[in-house]
């Protein structure tokens, strides 16, 4: 019989929860990094409601809630939940949902206008965006590159604009997918209520 050698971890003290505090409220936790200056009227917690659309689907409205929170570090944590819901807001079903990261590029050890922004869905689709800071509340990015799992639906690139208007966070995203060209698919507007 071979023996068999205790695996690398074995015997090892073990740790305790995450050390790091995160956070969304400018208020409370680490300092925001200086790279994410321009990005700061994104930190927070927003919630609202959108429509979509889109040519192989039959229209809907949707609530939607996006957080953007950092730990001190050069990049924002983006996370997004969606439910779709009927005309008088009562929710039906549980929707999209999205994790990923929004960074400034950086040059010269300086934040420039240029963003890259990364994500991922529970659907088998990840985007590469590569975006730019049109204003100090307005971004706007296309994708740079997709992969997708193999049972993941056909998608072939998105553009995304995010802007703070009145103090409430708007987005459009089109979409180029399952054999359409790029056209319009969500909008949305979202008020903050953390952060």
């Amino acid at each position: 019989m071979t023996e068999v050698e205790p695996p690398p971890w074995a015997g090892l003290a073990p740790v305790g929860e995450y050390p790091y505090e995160e956070t969304h409220d400018l208020r409370t936790g680490p300092d925001l990094h200086p790279a994410l200056l321009g990005l700061l009227p994104l930190v927070g917690v927003w919630r609202g409601r959108g429509e979509g659309d889109y040519p192989t689907i039959e229209g809907f409205h949707f609530g939607v809630e996006m957080r953007f929170s950092h730990d001190g570090r050069p990049f924002l944590f983006y996370e997004s939940r969606a439910w779709i819901i009927d005309h008088d807001g009562t929710p039906i079903r549980p929707a999209q949902r999205e994790t990923g990261f929004w960074r400034p590029v950086m040059k010269d050890g300086k934040a420039t206008d240029d963003l890259e922004v990364v994500t991922c869905s529970p659907t088998g689709i990840v985007e590469l965006y590569a975006g730019v800071s049109r204003s100090t509340t307005q971004w706007q990015m296309a994708t740079d590159g997709i992969g997708r799992t193999a049972t993941a639906k056909e998608v072939r690139g998105g553009q995304r604009l995010y802007g703070i208007i009145d103090g409430a966070l708007l987005y459009t995203f089109d979409l180029a997918a399952v054999g359409q060209e790029l056209q319009s698919h969500l909008w949305a507007r979202l008020d903050r209520v953390a952060g």
